[in-house]
């Protein structure tokens, strides 16, 4: 019997192993995931953010096709009039754009308690049209569910049914997210999700943002992804240092692209947990023997 307990153990123990081996989390590889949480926790501490420099005013470069979403804060504690310049902010964007079906598309994701998609990268192929649309976003005014926002990009926006170029044409996908508040959900494991798919994420504070939570968002390095601005009311100037990053050619996804150390990370979070699973097998084998031990042979 000790035998057969025995064998009956070890195959538990093969089969937990399978399953953290082969485990996918809501459709999302872990170990993706935990790559990008790793490497973005690592970050936190790194050098502040980049300061705007207004200087910045060339208009001559040509920004490289993208496949563009914003997704703008209208919670509460942002005022009417702080959301006409968050408008203002994007038209000016759009006016600095290539937009068109075969160069930049965009689309707005707009948040509160709620998400709303104001419309999609397929809806809006020529400048006054997209512009007319963003003069007609109204604020959603409750709550700052920023992660759900980010989810709702993800699975919604960044689709090819919505308007995103298929891998294949290799178009970059960047997330300007711009907010002035702390998140109400959890942010980290879906912004780890999106950067891990694929999309470069730009984190914009103003004012009261948290900037912890911008920097668990932004791509890495969080130094190119992370701008702060104190009021609305200089929101603008963001619109040449975005001029120029748009110019560049290059697109930071994962700041390890090997994944060494998030695999490494990946396989001491799994080994904890099989050697509390282990822990608790011998427990249960040993339990089995006292009473084997008080029954006497079978």
């Amino acid at each position: 019997m000790k035998s057969l307990f025995g064998n009956l153990v070890y195959c538990l123990f093969l089969f937990v192993s399978d399953v953290y081996g082969t485990y996918r989390l809501n459709g999302f590889d872990p170990l993706q995931v935990t790559a990008q949480s790793y490497a973005q926790r690592r970050n936190l501490a790194r050098p502040p953010l980049r300061t705007l420099d207004p200087s910045v005013t060339d208009n001559s470069c040509r920004s490289r096709p993208l496949d563009l979403v914003f997704i703008i804060d209208s919670s509460r504690s942002v005022r009417p009039g702080e959301f006409e310049k968050v408008k203002i902010f994007l038209a000016d964007m759009v006016d600095t754009l290539d937009v068109g079906p075969e160069a930049t598309r965009v689309a707005v994701v707009n948040y509160a308690s709620t998400v709303k998609i104001e419309f999609l990268l397929k809806a809006h192929l020529n400048k006054p049209n997209m512009k007319q649309a963003i003069t007609r976003i109204e604020p959603l005014a409750a709550g700052t569910m920023t992660g759900l926002a980010i989810k709702s990009a993800m699975t919604k926006a960044f689709t090819e049914e919505s308007g995103a170029r298929p891998k294949s044409k290799n178009i970059a996908k960047v997330a300007i997210i711009v907010t002035d508040g702390r998140p109400q959900d959890q942010v980290e494991e879906v912004s780890a999700a999106a950067r891990g798919s694929g999309i470069e994420i730009y984190a914009v504070g103003v004012d009261r943002a948290d900037m912890t939570s911008l920097r668990l968002m932004a791509s890495n390095p969080l130094e190119d992804h992370v701008f702060y601005v104190e009021t609305y009311g200089v929101i603008e100037k963001l619109t040449s240092k975005f001029r120029e990053t748009l110019c560049e050619v290059k697109v930071v996804v994962v700041e390890d692209p090997c994944k060494c150390e998030a695999r490494l990370a990946f396989q001491m979070q799994t080994q904890a947990a099989l050697q509390e699973i282990t822990a608790r097998l011998a427990d249960m084998t040993g339990r089995v023997e006292q009473i084997e031990n008080i029954l006497g042979p079978v």
